[in-house]
């Protein structure tokens, strides 16, 4: 496909993948939340994408991307964050701060990602990369 195509050309995933997805972001969520993290938003969505979860952490904030996959088998879960992607979160993150002026000016932003690796046999396995850049 056309790499210009836009969000509504783009193929919709199939229910599976969207519970997968949302069981994911509940997790790491949960565990952000044991290592300090201070979840301010969850799913925020405009016109140019969405921001998994948006939280506090030690003076920053954070934009959160959350990648669940059920094995490696198509990589590892954070291979699937690009430049590309990275620059998008991070504007997406200035949107953010930009539609909740409430939210304060003082802190920075930063952009970390949540692996969490659902396999087939049980267990989870969750991993975290601090103030990844484009």
């Amino acid at each position: 496909m056309d790499q210009s195509a836009t969000a509504e050309h783009r193929p919709r995933p199939s229910s599976a993948h969207t519970a997968l997805g949302r069981f994911g972001e509940d997790v790491a969520a949960r565990w952000l939340q044991d290592q300090g993290y201070q979840i301010v938003d969850r799913n925020w969505r405009c016109s140019d994408g969405e921001l998994d979860l948006v939280a506090m952490h030690q003076g920053w904030w954070v934009a959160v991307e959350v990648k669940t996959r059920r094995g490696t088998g198509y990589g590892h879960p954070f291979e699937a964050i690009h430049p590309r992607k990275l620059r998008r979160l991070y504007r997406l993150a200035h949107q953010w701060a930009a539609a909740h002026p409430d939210a304060g000016r003082s802190a920075g932003w930063r952009v970390d990602a949540v692996s969490v690796l659902v396999p087939a046999g049980g267990g989870l396995k969750v991993e975290l990369l601090k103030d990844i850049q484009p």
